[in-house]
């Protein structure tokens, strides 16, 4: 039996650790394509319904009520009136205040089937929590979109008065791929009431090449951690670059670990998040996780622009990840999300000019310095370069010395103490956990997280020490709503797992209302 090459087996045992990470089996054939901001990707959504003749499948997490969502709202419910079957599935959470009931009650009229995700519900007093983040389109099984782009006007911008739009990515998938979009979107559906019928769901192998791309379609559910895995194993696995966008960026301490040892590697690391945020109180969280990623070489910038939403990432001109997944617990743990992973050298490519024209809108944080300075100095990118080289050598001169001593374990980089505690800086709680028990030397840019901590555990000592009856009534009611729903619950399940008449078993399914299904063939 002949061996294959060592390349060949590495390249099998790589797609088999990002296949187990991810959940995702890796599909050939594919076409894709990037779009960027709201101005490539509308008009891409609404020609595919435009063109559809059979069926739309659409899920966003934010819908707003204007001027945008009017057009997809008149788009869908003329594909609709053609006699298309047109699905649409939007987060309760997300639209609690961008769109009003009569904007569905429209399109329901209209003909498009709508249904919300997880509305609250008195036997899940903590159900809520978990949210449907993702921004998908599928049309006909014969194109689908992924993104991070909800629906509204922040999108477009205000030319006449000066507003950029947000700046987010999508991508447009032909292929195998997109019958994996859909039935992640079925997946979502079934649990917001029957599921799609079988028939409607394509194959994978049913779909016709488009293309040459590979690519994972990373559906994301809450507790499952996929891309939690995978995104620890590219930064694990990146050799020369790995370059990140997020627009909500709160890594978790391992995380925040796996970027500084790439980094101390030799590893060109750069991490790229809003300047200001739609959300304000996050902005000082993700500020004081710079510390520790600078102080090990990460390159960390700022958009100049009105908000950064786009979740990607590029690593080693080969790999590429867009979608609807950010960098923190809520997405990697919490909630639905959709994404794209690649391994195509020519979309790597197209990822990275993206972002290099973004750096140019954007301000790059300096370890110890107030002043910040533009990343288009060509001296920062030669220096980085000479560090990694530098970097690089070292490595190998380590690697020399322990095979002349026969030491075949590694040795571990460090940064110093404090430096290794410094990687949890990032989460408020390490923050808070470090200023009290003097674990660490904090940051200028911790102070704001602080001083938020403080004052609010402050208002709860002065509310619990003057009028205790307000921390203890909102407590005993929610201790009883949850013990009232875990006992309804408990009921449902004992009644369901009764025999049936004549000693037969319970029927299968019949959960209750916004239990997790899978559709039929599944």
């Amino acid at each position: 039996m002949t061996l294959a090459p060592d390349a060949s087996r590495m390249r099998l045992l790589a797609e088999q650790a990002f296949s187990r990470a991810a959940g995702a089996p890796l599909l050939g054939g594919n076409r894709i394509r990037l779009l960027k901001d709201g101005a490539e990707n509308y008009p891409a959504w609404l020609a595919a319904i435009g063109e559809a003749r059979r069926s739309v499948m659409f899920e966003n997490y934010i819908v707003h009520d204007d001027a945008v969502g009017s057009r997809f709202a008149d788009a869908l419910i003329d594909a609709a009136s053609r006699g298309v079957r047109v699905r649409m599935a939007y987060d309760w959470l997300g639209c609690l205040r961008s769109a009003s009931r009569g904007y569905w009650e429209r399109l329901r009229q209209g003909g498009v089937e709508v249904r919300v995700f997880n509305p609250p519900s008195f036997d899940s007093p903590l159900g809520w929590v978990s949210r449907n983040h993702r921004k998908s389109l599928c049309v006909d099984d014969s194109v689908a979109f992924v993104s991070g782009l909800c629906i509204g006007r922040m999108w477009e911008g205000d030319p006449e008065r000066g507003i950029a739009p947000w700046r987010d990515t999508g991508v447009e998938l032909r292929g195998p791929a997109v019958a994996e979009v859909a039935r992640a979107f079925a997946r979502a559906w079934a649990t917001t009431g029957a599921p799609l019928p079988a028939d409607e769901l394509p194959e994978a192998d049913a779909i016709a090449p488009a293309g040459e791309a590979e690519l994972r379609v990373l559906a994301s559910m809450p507790s499952v951690a996929g891309l939690y895995r995978l995104d620890h194993l590219i930064a694990a696995l990146a050799r020369d670059t790995l370059w990140l966008t997020d627009a909500y960026f709160v890594g978790t301490a391992s995380y925040v670990q796996a970027l500084r040892q790439a980094a101390m590697d030799g590893v060109d690391v750069r991490l790229l998040v809003p300047g200001a945020s739609d959300i304000p109180a996050l902005s000082p969280v993700s500020r004081a996780g710079y510390r520790p990623l600078l102080e090990a070489g990460v390159r960390v910038f700022e958009w100049n622009g009105p908000m950064l939403h786009a979740k990607t990432a590029v690593a080693d001109r080969r790999w590429a990840r867009v979608g609807s997944s950010n960098l923190n617990i809520a997405s990697w743990l919490g909630n639905w999300e959709l994404d794209i992973a690649a391994e195509d050298a020519d979309f790597a490519a197209d990822m990275e000019a993206a972002y290099l024209e973004d750096l140019s809108n954007a301000t790059e944080i300096l370890l110890g310095q107030r002043n910040r300075i533009r990343p288009a100095d060509p001296g920062a990118d030669a220096r980085a370069a000479e560090r990694r080289r530098r970097l690089r050598a070292e490595r190998r001169a380590e690697a020399r010395a322990r095979r002349d001593r026969g030491d075949t374990a590694r040795t571990r980089r460090s940064g110093g103490s404090a430096g290794q505690i410094a990687a949890g800086a990032i989460r408020v709680g390490n923050t808070f956990g470090a200023a009290l028990a003097n674990r660490r030397v904090l940051g200028a840019a911790e102070a704001k997280t602080m001083t938020m901590a403080g004052t609010a555990l402050a208002v709860v000592a002065v509310v619990a020490a003057l009028w205790p009856r307000l921390l203890a009534w909102p407590l005993a009611a929610f201790s009883a709503w949850s013990a009232i729903a875990l006992l309804l619950r408990a009921w449902r399940l004992h009644r369901r797992g009764r025999p049936g008449p004549a000693g037969n078993p319970p029927a299968r399914g019949g959960g209750a209302a916004g239990s997790a299904r899978e559709p039929p063939g599944e």
